[in-house]
Order: structure tokens, then sequence, then C-alpha cells
């Protein structure tokens, strides 16, 4: 299929879809929060929009729901704009998504997300869902932020030697990802590094706690300069591959 976006297909293609073998859906969250000054509040739901396609392309026998484009973003509503759900409301969003695709006849859903915000919610989502669907669906959550960092690291330092520019927010990482997706939406003039110290448990633990605002104040963890489209697109490539991995490494047959 050239278009694996359910939400462009008719309810026809989708059936035909199903019935053709295509049992496999992909959710991706996204957000809507800050990211500095040269980056839209869109960030990580575009960026989870091209992830979704990529991972589908990869399966091969997947299509995509559209993005869940708020989410856990508390620790961001130091800045205006910024929109926030609870645990449990995004929680109960992905288990409502799988439910309806259970009806449908899908048999299996990856579930990621391109806000490292989301991931405590997604850390613990299988056993929980996989208690509600317990023969009709199979969840397989991604949740390894580390990994998703270590792919933009290897991806900056090999395309241009920035890896100490990877700081995980409005970085040099994801704003190559919107140079790739979205470059008329990045405000390159407006660029400018962040807090680039160490981000270990314990920082992480602070922004989590506190807020991002009391650690970099600009909102930017990590420095976008240098900056590339050609970037973005190793970064898409890197961690698409990774999801795709993960979520084959879990395959189950269907019946």
């Amino acid at each position: 299929m050239s278009e694996l976006r359910i939400e462009r297909l008719t309810s026809s293609d989708i059936a035909s879809a199903i019935a053709s073998g295509m049992r496999t859906a992909v959710l991706p969250l996204g957000a809507t929060e800050q990211h500095g000054a040269h980056l839209p509040m869109s960030v990580d739901s575009d960026h989870a929009d091209r992830l979704g396609v990529l991972v589908a392309e990869r399966l091969g026998d997947a299509l995509v729901l559209p993005t869940v484009r708020i989410g856990c973003s508390s620790h961001h509503l130091g800045f205006a704009g910024t929109l926030s759900l609870r645990a449990e409301t995004l929680e109960a969003i992905c288990a409502d998504c799988c439910a309806s695709l259970a009806v449908h006849g899908f048999r299996r859903v990856l579930i990621f997300s391109a806000h490292i915000g989301n991931y405590p919610v997604l850390s613990d989502i299988e056993p929980k869902l996989a208690a509600r669907f317990p023969s009709d669906l199979d969840v397989i959550a991604f949740a390894d932020s580390a990994a998703v960092l270590r792919a933009w690291r290897d991806a900056a330092q090999r395309v241009a030697g920035l890896a100490d520019h990877v700081g995980g927010h409005a970085d040099v990482a994801e704003s190559s990802i919107m140079l790739a997706v979205r470059p008329d939406a990045v405000r390159n003039d407006r660029a400018a590094a962040g807090f680039t110290g160490s981000m270990d448990d314990a920082l992480l633990a602070r922004v989590f706690t506190d807020g991002v605002k009391a650690v970099a104040p600009s909102g930017v963890l990590g420095d976008p300069r240098g900056m590339s489209s050609e970037l973005g697109f190793a970064c898409l490539t890197a961690v698409a591959d990774l999801l795709a991995e993960h979520a084959m490494a879990r395959y189950r047959p269907l019946t």
C-alpha cells in the first residue's frame, strides 16, 4: 500500500488491508510542549507522525494510527502554551485505541513515543493492556529512552561530530529532525545552547520533579547549533530501525 495512515484511508480500504494480512497497528504518541525559542510546540507530534510511517514501512504488515498529540508534559508547564495529560489519561487513550483495534481485527499494536515524558506510562502499560486484551491483541510498547538518545548521539557523531550537542530536548538531534520534517517551522536565527551538562539520573529526576525551567531557563537541553536536515534524516532512520527491530523481536505468530 502506498498510504499507511488510517486517517487518510477509507473504511473499506482498511477492511481490505486487514483481510490481506495487515493486522498490526502502530500507535505514535507525541506532545504539545515548548521546544525553546527556535522550534514549534508540535515537534514531538510532527516527529511521531514521520516515525510512525517509517516504522510501518519496515514492519510490512502495519497501518499507522493518528498520533496522540498531547502527552505527559507537566515538567514543561513553566513555559507558555504547553499542554499536559495526566498519566492515567494517556493510558486510557491507549487502552481505548487498542479496544477499537481489537474490534476491527487487528491482532497486535506497537505503541511508541517521540516524547520522552511519555515513557513512564509506556514502561508499565504492557501488562495492564495484556490483562484487558488477553487473547485479542498483542500489545508491544517501546520504553527505552536511553536507546533513543544513544541512537541520536551515534548519528550526530557520525554525520557531524556533534555527539556532545545531544541533550534530549530541542537539541541538535530534535532540531535536525524538524529540519528534515518541517524545515519551514525552524527559526534558525533563534537557536542557542541551553543546559549542556551531563544528563545523569539525578538531573533527569530533578527535571521531572522541579520542571525543565529549573535546569534550563531557555527550555533547551543540549545545543541545537550545527543542526542539518542530513543529521535529521540520520536520526529518523536510526530510531525507526530501533523501533522496528524491537517490535519484530517481540512478534508472536498470529492465529
